[in-house]
């Protein structure tokens, strides 16, 4: 991913919640195969972070995972802007977005660490489901895990952008925050509030 240095998400704990909260990634093998999965970031494991998942046996995308350098991008928020949304006389429409690039070497889990990581990844979404044993008795939940792979990622370079309009002069970006904001789409106000939380792009600064 081209990242001009303006562009550049520098902290680490700014991308650790990129990734927290934009947690459903595309993860790409060396084939190109796809897949599109829910993932959980530790930041602390290893040198630059350690990505954790699981996948369908029924995918026979894991096949080719063990011990292969693979992508998995992370998209946030993301927008058209329009020209007219400019102060300055001459503009072309563009796309302002968010993301995240994370690259490392993919790893299988065993099945107590495959357990431990599903855990986590409900517990994130859904805390307190897992000692719903009436829904989820131990027995289902064993027999459901035989029907997955769990591995992990461990990351060794992350690309982070955050495209939002920062190179524009402070009439341009204001024009175009406004813009957002006041859409009735729901995309576009999302893109504003990222803007407005992350103090980018919003004319003010």
């Amino acid at each position: 991913m081209h990242v001009p240095h303006r562009m550049k998400m520098k902290n680490q704990e700014d991308i650790t919640k990129f990734i927290s909260t934009y947690s459903f990634g595309l993860l790409v093998s060396p084939s190109l195969t796809g897949t599109h999965l829910p993932f959980v970031f530790n930041p602390h494991e290893g040198e630059s972070g350690v990505l954790y998942g699981h996948i369908a046996k029924a995918n026979p995308h894991w096949k080719e995972l063990e011990n292969q350098n693979v992508l998995v991008v992370f998209t946030g928020p993301h927008a058209y802007i329009s020209p007219t949304w400019y102060e300055s006389t001459h503009a072309v429409p563009t796309w302002n977005y968010t993301a995240v690039h994370c690259y490392g070497v993919t790893k299988f889990l065993n099945c107590e660490e495959t357990k431990l990581a599903l855990e986590e990844l409900v517990n994130k979404y859904e805390p307190g489901l897992m000692k719903n044993t009436e829904l989820m008795p131990e027995e289902y939940l064993s027999k459901q895990q035989q029907a997955i792979i769990g591995f992990k990622i461990i990351i060794n370079e992350i690309h982070a952008k955050e495209k939002l309009g920062q190179h524009k002069n402070q009439g341009d970006q204001k024009g175009v925050f406004t813009a957002l904001q006041a859409s009735k789409i729901e995309d576009n106000k999302e893109l504003a509030n990222y803007m407005k939380v992350r103090s980018i792009g919003t004319g003010e600064s």
